[in-house]
């Protein structure tokens, strides 16, 4: 799948503002990589006393397994956590566990002229599949090391591991087998009604743009119990480099002209 794109369906079309869909396989996977905090959704059983969909922020990664001929999403968490038991029963019953699982970055806010216009950049995707729960043991300590290192590079080989008998039993690694996926973004300035762009006294009074926004890392704060006396360079470059990159990228963005900036009905 990597290098095309996700075959658009019903589940998975972009239907409002269709130009700002994007369906590239590669792009969908980096986003959702990129992202610290994903949301995974699923329905629970509906015989039980609360039916209603459920939404929980995971950490996870998008990548192949050697022993795989298509990418999965990797989702960790802990043995009991109600997401894990169904997919463990999902997966012994049938094809998997039904999920979605979203990412969203947050670029800049977009003040307009008229409040009606006035909207994000922002960078958001949607993966639909079936989740089942990972047995092999070296297909879970690699995505164990894929998802530690989504996080910091480096730091699995740069912590104690690898883990021990009762983190293994703990821990459980979902494997979600992606059957579609899209992503929507927004960059540039504000739109604005053509009406309002011919009256002066409503752009001479209303400050209009984009104030970028980024997510920064700061200084590391060393715990109670360290002893390391120098932070490691593979922390402290992380740290400046990320900040670096996200805020070039929404400042770039901020400056960008919004493709339909004279159309009606900007909102997200």
């Amino acid at each position: 799948m990597e290098g095309s794109n996700y075959p658009q369906t019903p589940a998975n079309t972009v239907n409002r503002l269709k130009t700002r869909a994007n369906y590239d396989a590669t792009y969908i996977h980096n986003l959702v990589n990129s992202t610290p905090v994903l949301h995974v959704s699923f329905n629970p059983d509906i015989t039980s006393p609360n039916p209603t969909p459920i939404i929980l922020p995971m950490i996870g990664q998008v990548a192949q397994y050697e022993k795989d001929s298509a990418p999965h999403c990797y989702l960790h968490g802990y043995v009991t956590n109600r997401l894990m038991k169904m997919g463990a029963s999902a997966g012994d019953e049938g094809e998997g566990l039904p999920v979605c699982v979203a990412a969203t970055k947050f670029d800049g806010i977009v003040l307009a002229l008229t409040p009606f216009n006035h909207s994000y950049d922002y960078r958001s995707a949607v993966l639909q599949g079936l989740a089942t729960i990972v047995e092999d043991r070296d297909e879970r300590l690699w995505a164990m090391k894929l998802i530690t290192d989504s996080v910091l590079p480096g730091r699995w080989e740069n912590s104690r591991v690898p883990p021990d008998n009762a983190e293994m039993q703990s821990t459980r690694i979902m494997k979600v087998r992606i059957k579609a996926g899209s992503a929507k973004v927004r960059e540039g300035g504000p739109g604005a009604e053509r009406k309002d762009l011919r009256r002066e006294d409503v752009l001479e009074k209303v400050w209009t743009g984009v104030i970028p926004h980024w997510e920064r890392y700061g200084e590391p704060v060393p715990s109670e119990y360290n002893k390391v006396k120098e932070v490691p360079d593979y922390i402290t470059d992380f740290a400046r480099t990320e900040s670096e990159i996200a805020e070039k990228h929404a400042v770039e963005v901020a400056k960008k002209e919004y493709p339909g900036k004279k159309k009606k009905n900007e909102q997200t």
